[in-house]
């Protein structure tokens, strides 16, 4: 889809996301280091438990389809090479501190009359302005200033930290759906601009149904652990049910499109002996959740407890599907590579390293498009792999030039 387009990216591991969609979609992607190499290959985990590198796949899997180039930015040479290749460029990524970019001379503003076209995509923690614009902040502030950390966790405990950093993915999604907006733009108008991503906002809009529920009710949501609570009748009921082998999510929600799924489970209840008096006689489409007692949700939830504790998830996720009931299970990740629809779906891939000498398994299209296809084309790149590809053959760099913007610290 973006075969015809190019995308710089200085990112660090706040903006890899970005830079590894529009890959994924086809843009020709150059990822720029300094010369010794990005400080995101020593992010772990690594091939085969060795710290090393070329042996990280953190950098392995946000980096794939990216060229590589080392160049110092901060040398009056780095910074003159640097807008030799914004000509040839559509996309800049970038995710230093505000301003950065400008006390270099590379901001916006003059990168744009470099060319005229380029569209500058900026990620931070706060935004490009505002108060806390020059905040540094790692994941846990971010979660936490989003408000996601407030709502994690059990709710007579402290606040929980979701493991995997999530503030980097949700920024660098959105930064890519951000960059194509502009592109849109600019093939109506002609003109490109600056995208700004706030990391805080990215995560504050995952919170979802807290916002729902402030924006419609002014009611603030709290931490509910494994349950939901109706934060209008304080009314707890389960969500992740213990079952054979583990939990599966299950959730018994109200209103008409709802109802036919719990009329099914409770058919399949009575089918094995489970389902009570209680549970047959009511009416799924009338009932109304805002006006449940306690010790009815209870009433509701003790005997589909039973029900779940003699199944496997897998009895149950299948159970569900043939039943269109809205449950699933909650999977390890040895379940997601081993998941049937997504071996179906051709979801994952072997890329071949020769750095290496192996083969990696990735997770490969995450759309399928019938005219275009998406998903993994090359491996990451090594350190400075493609210097002589991009500075030598399409900037007309000699061997000699290199060398000696080599040993200068340039490149």
């Amino acid at each position: 889809m973006l075969q015809p387009y190019r995308a710089l990216d200085l990112s660090d591991h706040n903006g890899y996301l970005c830079g590894k969609i529009l890959g994924d979609l086809g843009a020709d992607v150059i990822k720029i280091e300094k010369p010794r190499g990005d400080p995101g290959r020593a992010i772990g985990p690594f091939y085969k438990d060795i710290p090393d590198p070329g042996k990280s796949l953190y950098w392995f899997a946000f980096n794939a389809n990216k060229r590589g180039v080392t160049l110092n930015i901060k040398s009056a040479d780095g910074r003159e090479i640097f807008k030799r290749l914004v000509k040839t460029a559509d996309f800049v990524i970038e995710s230093f501190p505000p301003g950065y970019m400008d006390s270099l001379g590379l901001g916006y503003s003059e990168l744009s009359l470099v060319n005229p076209k380029v569209i500058m995509t900026s990620i931070s923690p706060f935004g490009q302005a505002g108060p806390y614009r020059d905040y540094a902040a790692s994941d846990l502030v971010i979660q936490a200033m989003s408000g996601l950390l407030y709502v994690s966790g059990d709710p007579d405990r402290p606040p929980v930290r979701i493991s995997f950093p999530q503030a980097s993915l949700l920024a660098g999604a959105e930064a890519a759906v951000g960059t194509l907006i502009a592109l849109n733009y600019r093939q109506v108008t002609q003109e490109g601009q600056h995208v700004e991503v706030s990391m805080q906002r990215s995560v504050l809009q995952a919170t979802f149904d807290v916002l729902l529920w402030w924006g419609a009710n002014k009611i603030v949501r709290k931490r509910q652990g494994s349950t939901r609570v109706r934060p209008d009748t304080g009314i707890v009921s389960e969500q992740a049910w213990a079952c054979k082998d583990g939990y599966v999510n299950f959730y018994f929600f109200g209103g008409a499109w709802s109802a036919k799924a719990n009329q099914a489970l409770v058919e399949w209840m009575d089918s094995e002996g489970y389902a009570t008096d209680f549970l047959k006689q009511i009416n799924w489409s009338e009932l109304d959740w805002s006006r449940l007692s306690q010790d009815e949700v209870n009433a509701l939830e003790e005997p589909t407890r039973r029900f779940f504790q003699q199944h496997t998830r897998k009895e149950l996720f299948e159970g569900a599907i043939k039943r269109d009931i809205l449950l699933y299970p909650v999977n390890t990740v040895e379940d997601i590579v081993n998941d049937e629809q997504l071996r179906f779906r051709r979801y994952w891939t072997k890329l071949e390293h020769d750095e290496l000498g192996t083969t990696i398994m990735y997770p490969s299209a995450w759309v399928r498009a019938s005219e275009s296809p998406v998903g993994i084309r090359r491996r990451a790149p090594t350190i400075g792999e493609h210097n002589w590809e991009t500075y030598g053959n399409e900037l007309g760099f000699s061997k000699e030039e290199l060398v000696v913007l080599k040993n200068a610290g340039v490149i």
